[in-house]
């Protein structure tokens, strides 16, 4: 244990941590798929501190035991208010399984990254047992899994449609996204004596009722009902046309309430919270975490995810950019909620002192690093507004995309005199810095912020992520035009040649993603070699919950459009994707020749193949065909390979 805590500093997680604190019985119990860390980047650590600050005696339970008597549901009674439960940071399937339904050989958010302490659907497990044990006792549900799967999904895993959690789990009611300010007003209504199951009102929750029940009217809801959960069983474009209104109304400033029918009740979604104040979201911070992992790990080995963020600093929430494959808008809402000047550098001054603290911070970020203080202009504008990105397929003109605050930011935490060097880890939008893309900005502004961060928060590599090469696939995407990434190219190595920094730019790529064909692997490998880069690292696409992605994977329909829409899915199809960022193994090469051949690609056949490995690495002289037999591979002074042509050889003169 840390010398500056005692045990009483963290929620208490056994009977003999409740006795220290002098507690008799406890008000809510949180049941977590992940170790306790308590820290404000892990949601169980937030939940309990945001409860205990109204007063709540608050126990946790991390990674209960589901393999033994389940002793551990019952070890510290009933709640008198309700259980909470949550299967982590992470959905326990993406966390459990890889994109290939491999189980995974390490848990991230388990001590050692030890695996099996997380059940598969680790939410819904955990609320049966507790509704068994405890059937009077309120059970609420919350956290990425719940959030993500609160109305019919197609779950990848099982490869069939489930209705939402309620209906599978047994659980009372939903809190859907970032639960702060709906559970403060749960518990405000609780305390002045609201039977629970009177909570039909509070925005940011879901709940089951009977069929011929009246719902509470509220007159500044508007109300829509979806297709059935029994409907979207028997027609795929049906769950496909469901999905738009629900994107719609997760986005909106002021949604409309869903209703669905399901397996003879009704699923109620109320519309989400506005967003969260910037007073809300430092008071969030602003608890007393110890930012350290519960004493009882001591023994057990290092908690992977909580050693990767010990020494960062997450500055806002939300993203604007709606990617179809990506979950965060649907969890944290595309409306960016940022966090004080003042709030963040209190954090900073709490992260120096940390005994093993070396001066570097691992990154001062968000879901997008680069999304700080970013808002509407003229917030009617926004209040209205029904898109899902506000930067596809266009940077919306009512976007303030300023860098400045985010530039201060970083400057003022270097300032901290115990700061040797802060890093930025998270994923920037490098879109969002190309003066021809986002053509509103003050493109001085845009280069300072470049410059700020290339020369001094990268350690070597800046990761940014521009997905895929062909327009087609990321329009669906909802991801620019790849001739952007070209343009941020250009700055970076302009930028890293002035600077004399000696950096990489390391590019992330998804493969079979939807609307992704054999032939755009093949041009994304093509174009990435012929800019220099040899890939190593490549995600294969998953489909979770709550995307527009994987909608159209199940379904087969685009759901704004409702026209078919092409998705890789067997294994055979995913493998030879994935194989194409592999041009440079010696393995793969008569495959990708055969295959561009049948298609009649050969000119891609020439540019992925038309030098070994080996040349390629040390810019051996080598032949490519007859018609250009004099062209080399010569390497560039940014360690791009470019094809030159040699000096001609003067011919010796006869005597």
């Amino acid at each position: 244990m840390n010398e500056t805590h005692q045990l009483s500093d963290w929620l208490p997680t056994t009977n003999k941590e409740v006795k220290i604190r002098g507690w008799e019985a406890l008000d809510v119990i949180i049941f977590s798929g992940d170790a306790y860390v308590d820290h404000a980047a892990f949601g169980p650590a937030v939940l309990g501190r945001i409860l205990e600050s109204f007063g709540l005696r608050v126990a946790i339970v991390p990674q209960p035991s589901v393999h033994d008597n389940l002793q551990d549901f019952e070890k510290l009674g009933a709640p008198k208010l309700f259980f909470a439960v949550t299967a982590g940071a992470m959905d326990s399937m993406v966390s459990n399984y890889t994109a290939s339904k491999r189980k995974r050989d390490k848990d991230a958010y388990t001590p050692n990254g030890d695996k099996g302490f997380r059940p598969d659907y680790a939410a819904t497990i955990y609320s049966k047992i507790l509704k068994e044990k405890f059937p009077d006792v309120p059970v609420v549900v919350g956290g990425i899994e719940a959030s993500l799967r609160r109305v019919t999904h197609y779950d990848y895993w099982s490869d069939s449609l489930k209705p939402n959690i309620l209906t599978d789990s047994n659980a009372d009611l939903l809190v859907y996204g970032m639960g702060e300010q709906p559970l403060r007003e749960v518990v405000e209504l609780l305390q002045k004596g609201v039977p629970f199951n009177s909570l039909k009102t509070i925005k940011q929750t879901a709940f089951l009722s009977k069929i011929d029940e009246n719902l509470p009217a509220n007159k500044n809801w508007g109300e829509v009902e979806i297709h059935s959960h029994e409907a979207c069983l028997k027609d795929k474009k049906i769950f496909a046309s469901n999905f738009k209104i629900i994107e719609q109304e997760s986005n909106k400033i002021y949604g409309r309430r869903i209703l669905q029918k399901v397996k003879g009740k009704t699923l109620v979604i109320n519309p989400p919270y506005p967003t969260m104040t910037e007073n809300e979201i430092d008071a969030s911070y602003d608890l007393p975490y110890t930012r350290l992992p519960h004493p009882k790990y001591n023994k057990r080995g290092p908690i992977p995810a909580y050693e990767m963020i010990k020494f960062s600093i997450n500055i806002h929430r939300g993203c604007f950019g709606g990617c179809s494959f990506c979950t965060i808008s649907a969890h944290q809402g595309k409306f960016i909620a940022s966090r004080s000047k003042e709030s963040i550098l209190k954090e900073v001054d709490k992260v120096t002192q940390m005994p093993d603290f070396k001066g570097y911070l691992s990154d001062i970020g968000g879901p997008s690093a680069n999304m700080y203080k970013m808002k509407g202009k003229i917030q009617s504008i926004c209040d209205k507004c029904v898109a899902p990105s506000c930067i596809s397929p266009v940077i919306c003109y009512n976007l303030d995309t300023s860098h400045k605050p985010l530039t201060e930011i970083y400057q003022a935490v270097d300032k901290h005199p115990k700061i040797k060097k802060s890093f930025i880890g998270s994923g920037i939008r490098y879109d969002m810095l190309v003066p021809e893309f986002n053509k509103n900005a003050d493109k001085k502004e845009l280069e300072e912020y470049t410059e700020e961060v290339i020369t001094n928060h990268v350690s070597g590599r800046l990761k940014v992520a521009p997905e895929h090469t062909s327009d087609a696939v990321l329009k669906l995407m909802r991801k620019p035009s790849f001739k952007y990434f070209h343009k941020f190219k250009n700055t970076f190595d302009r930028i890293n040649k002035r600077k004399k920094l000696n950096l990489q730019l390391i590019p992330y790529f998804i493969s079979n993603h939807p609307a992704c064909e054999l032939e755009d692997m093949a041009n994304l490998a093509a174009e990435t070699k012929d800019m220099g880069f040899q890939l190593e690292q490549v995600q294969g696409f998953t489909p979770t919950p709550m995307t527009v992605a994987t909608v159209i994977y199940y379904s087969g329909y685009h759901p704004y459009t409702l026209k078919k829409t092409y998705a890789p899915k067997s294994k055979k199809d995913k493998d030879e994707q994935h194989r194409f960022f592999f041009w440079y193994k010696k393995e793969n090469r008569n495959w990708i020749k055969n295959t561009l051949q049948k298609v009649n690609r050969n000119d891609l056949v020439e540019k992925l193949l038309g030098f070994e490995r080996g040349d390629f690495r040390k810019g051996n002289i080598k032949r490519k065909n007859n018609s250009d037999k004099n062209r080399i591979l010569k390497k560039s002074k940014h360690n791009d390979f470019v094809s030159v042509l040699p000096k001609p050889k003067r011919k010796k003169r006869r005597r």
